[in-house]
């Protein structure tokens, strides 16, 4: 290290020195929240994923009773004729600067858009789950989302913090030692100095 020994490098070898630990302290503080947050977001992503689980099951459980009972090829032509999902968009919050999607969907009373003839119950409620399986894919890919973008950020932040902390801090704590030690031996060099200037001034009195 090129290191100049003066009180001037001395005082800023110590802001630096503050600054990283001060640095360090924050980054760890953001990587604390961020971990927090992600794990409560894993949890409810695990519960989203039981609820999709089971809707699913009676979804297709009520579509195999609407194909034996209505005919496989009268279920896909009704079928054709759903349009794909709209009325929702993704917006974007931030949470500790990182930015995570949050979708936001209008909440419309589901509307049946098949005729009522030739068709029963079976297939009403496999629509009706199928379509609360939407909204929970909605919930889970806005989680899902959120947790890789911060599972990505707690990774650059523990790399920042541990460059911090392995590398910047100890260099600069050797920096302010070396510093210090020259210094030192500097003034008990100078003293030594004064004190034989000293004598001689008084042997010539």
């Amino acid at each position: 290290m090129d290191i100049t020994y003066t009180k001037t490098s001395l005082m800023a070898a110590r802001n630096s020195l503050e600054l990283s630990k001060k640095g360090f302290e924050l980054l760890d503080k953001k990587r604390n929240v961020l971990i927090m947050t992600m794990m409560g977001l894993i949890e409810r992503s695990e519960g989203i994923q039981e609820k999709v689980a089971v809707v699913f099951h009676d979804a297709y459980e009520a579509l195999q009773t609407a194909n034996i009972t209505m005919g496989i090829s009268n279920v896909d032509q009704i079928s054709q004729s759903i349009s794909e999902a709209s009325g929702f968009e993704v917006i974007s919050r931030s949470i500790m600067g990182v930015e995570i999607p949050e979708i936001k969907h209008i909440e419309e009373k589901l509307s049946h858009y098949y005729s009522f003839y030739n068709t029963n119950t079976a297939l009403d409620v496999a629509v009706q789950k199928f379509h609360e399986v939407k909204l929970l894919l909605y919930e889970l890919s806005e989680i899902e989302d959120s947790v890789y973008k911060l599972a990505m950020e707690v990774k650059k932040t523990q790399k920042r913090a541990n460059a911090l902390q392995n590398i910047q801090i100890p260099k600069y704590e050797e920096i302010v030692v070396k510093i210090m030690e020259v210094l030192e031996e500097r003034e008990r060099e100078d003293f030594f100095r004064l004190k034989v200037v000293k004598k001689k001034s008084e042997k010539k009195h």
